[in-house]
């Protein structure tokens, strides 16, 4: 794959989470799920724009058959949270359907672009292979159309970039030569199972408990998507839920801005807080006074663990192709940030006679995006062995 660009996207609700390989060279990165749209005449001058990072000033413009309204300019990832019109993802949202999808996913895109050509302020930047995925809920009936969606050409226009000059504009034209569309939780295996260079087995035990079953539990923003793994495939019965984190943080949220007068600017913030740890879980609404919030976090958690809980025993009880699944596995954000409430829970579970023994796969956060990377390349590896024989028969 000498010479190819490679691209997974794990669109999540919560996070926008990218991986590149430009011939072999890796990159990531990760946006919040966040857009606001853009008003010159409310657009804050920076002062000194040394100070500036481009990646949280994010300003773009998309034009691109993918989307219905061509002619809006939106603020997005970090620049977005700090808007008051932010707009954050609804329950229960339809990805395939939704404009915002398309500005994240190709906003992001390009911003890797411009990494990759520093020096240039007009861009044509070729993806190989985008690998993306959608939760299991809408995977079937949506896979291609996404498809349809994601490829071909599309131009992205980056305003007002920092230590651009007039007119401060960055214009990248994408162009998706092929799109390979992942079920999330699916996605989460790959990663678990398989080398991201060589593409091997990497975990044989992982492989041979999946001929008694595996269920993984991929536990989002909106969304948690199950999947079980029956000799190394997933089965059909088995499809996720909407029920995610992002009800539970917004939960916190409320409660803080009522009772503590402090206002988080996004999930993203809060999101942040609790993956640095309990010794940050505070707020300082004036300046000198910090409020310990642990109060408002912890049973939002608990309660959130409760529902994971239920819905995986409800998985494991209500398909005849996995029952008598040996191995559990917890991955995604949310169960990273929940791992010790679901863990607590998961004994009280244990005491009542219903054991779950979950598994906490390390950078289970990143399993998705890392099985996509594999996917992309599993894909393109079969396109050029396909080329190679056409050739050769040609021949």
């Amino acid at each position: 794959m000498e010479g190819k660009n490679l691209l997974a996207v794990d669109c999540g609700n919560s996070w926008y989470k990218a991986l590149s390989s430009d011939d072999g060279y890796y990159r990531d990165y990760q946006i919040p799920n966040a857009i606001s749209l853009y008003d010159e005449e409310f657009h804050e001058k920076p002062y000194d724009e040394g100070d500036i990072k481009f990646e949280e000033n994010l300003i773009v413009e998309l034009k691109s058959h993918a989307i219905i309204d061509k002619r809006e300019i939106f603020y997005i990832g970090k620049a977005a949270t700090k808007k008051r019109d932010v707009s954050l993802t609804g329950f229960n949202n339809q990805k395939v359907e939704e404009d915002r999808t398309y500005i994240l996913l190709f906003g992001l895109a390009a911003f890797h672009a411009i990494c990759v050509n520093p020096e240039e302020t007009e861009i044509n930047y070729h993806i190989d292979q985008l690998a993306v995925s959608l939760p299991t809920t809408q995977y079937k009936e949506m896979k291609d159309k996404f498809r349809q969606r994601l490829s071909g050409a599309h131009t992205v226009i980056f305003h007002k970039v920092p230590g651009v000059t007039e007119p401060k504009e960055i214009t990248v034209k994408l162009y998706v030569e092929d799109v390979i569309i992942g079920a999330e939780g699916a996605c989460a295996y790959l990663g678990l199972t398989r080398d991201q260079e060589t593409l091997g087995i990497k975990d044989d035990e992982l492989v041979r408990d999946s001929q008694k079953g595996i269920i993984i539990g991929d536990l989002g923003g909106d969304s948690v998507d199950f999947v079980g793994i029956k000799n190394n495939k997933p089965v059909a019965s088995v499809e996720g839920e909407t029920f995610g984190i992002n009800q539970f943080l917004d939960n916190i949220i409320q409660k803080v801005s009522k009772n503590e007068l402090y206002k988080f600017d996004s999930r993203a913030e809060l999101e942040e807080k609790l993956a640095a740890g309990q010794s940050e879980w505070y707020v300082e609404p004036f300046a000198g006074v910090r409020k310990d919030i642990s109060k408002y976090i912890v049973p939002q958690l608990k309660s959130m663990a409760i529902k994971y809980l239920e819905h995986f025993d409800r998985v494991r009880s209500s398909s005849s192709e996995i029952k008598g699944a040996t191995r559990y596995i917890a991955v995604g954000g949310a169960a990273k940030l929940a791992q010790k409430q679901i863990q607590e829970v998961a004994v009280r579970w244990a005491d009542r006679g219903r054991p779950i023994q979950l598994t906490f796969p390390e950078n289970m956060e990143k399993l998705n995006v890392h099985g996509l990377m594999i996917l992309a390349k599993m894909k393109q590896i079969k396109a050029q062995t396909e080329n190679e024989n056409l050739i050769s028969v040609r021949n």
